[in-house]
């Protein structure tokens, strides 16, 4: 609102003055209004991001898909990606959980991203991810395709009162894997999680202890179940206004294509860059943008 105001007031002062300045003032003028412009933008960008969870923290989890080591290797891209885009965002993060491939990248990877947004941008990446390219792993130098999953939770600002009982857990305790010190990796200090009816499981690693790194994986579960709840009732809501079926756009949203061409192309919003160096390199928020203002047109359609 108080951007608004401030938006209002500078057009309402600039157009005053056109009125009264001499012709050698009214650039000046001019570049004022083209400063608004972009601030109009930045705000009306900013209002699609109105729903309940969209300010918050968020868990961003990846995952590769069946094909082995070159899945493997394009979590890991995608976990670069995601990095960089975090850095270009000033977002602070941790890795909560990693696990390395067998031969080369990422089992999994989870990352806890704290900043203004963060799950209103990255909501926008869950869904399965594309990679076109010449394996670097392949001999023979022919075209692989491999697939990577991402998946996107809120850090929920509420006191997350779900009754789970010990009865329901599977909790398995093994060594940390990669950089974090010696006691992290000599230790049985990191925790996985399986709650048996949902089938969800968490793991962490991050933390010294396997107490904290429990209860780290257990405040992590409680927000997947909440997710789940939330989701149940979105769906009966859904079903309550007679809608046959939600939109959806595909289990693959997003292919990044090196050979036999360069293309980064989104399903949803058909944003189509060749740059797919750049973008990888983190600079996603152009697709992002993309995809949350076409969200909203399918939205305000629906309705």
């Amino acid at each position: 609102m108080e951007n608004y105001q401030k938006i209002e007031k500078n057009l309402v002062d600039n157009l005053e003055l056109i009125n009264i300045v001499d012709e050698s003032e009214l650039k000046d003028i001019a570049d004022e209004v083209n400063k608004l412009s972009d601030l109009i933008d930045d705000l009306e960008f900013t209002c699609l991001l109105n729903q309940e969870y969209d300010k918050l923290n968020c868990y961003l989890e990846i995952h590769p898909g069946a094909g082995g080591t070159e899945s493997c290797d394009w979590a890991s891209m995608l976990a670069r990606m995601y990095q960089k885009f975090f850095d270009s965002m000033n977002y602070k993060y941790e890795i909560i959980e990693r696990q390395e491939g067998e031969e080369a990248g990422l089992k999994s990877i989870t990352f806890y991203v704290k900043g203004l947004y963060a799950y209103g941008y990255l909501k926008c990446e869950k869904g399965v991810h594309r990679l076109v390219r010449i394996s670097p792993f392949d001999s023979n130098k022919r075209r692989h395709t491999s697939f990577a999953s991402v998946l996107v939770t809120p850090e929920y600002n509420v006191d997350i009162n779900i009754d789970i009982k010990e009865s329901d857990l599977k909790i398995d305790v093994y060594h940390s894997s990669g950089a974090g010190g010696q006691s992290v990796n000599t230790s049985n200090s990191a925790v996985r999680i399986t709650h048996l009816p949902t089938k969800i499981v968490v793991t962490c690693q991050n933390e010294r202890s396997q107490m904290q790194n429990k209860e780290q994986a257990m405040k992590m579960l409680k927000n997947k179940l909440y997710e789940k709840k939330q989701q149940a009732l979105e769906k009966e809501l859904t079903n309550l206004k007679g809608e046959i079926d939600n939109i959806n756009f595909g289990s693959q949203i997003r292919s990044y294509i090196l050979e036999p061409y360069k293309l980064v192309k989104d399903n949803r919003s058909n944003y189509e860059t060749s740059n797919v160096l750049k973008v990888l390199d983190g600079d996603i928020f152009p697709i992002i943008k993309s995809v949350l203002k076409n969200e909203s047109i399918v939205n305000n359609d629906c309705n």
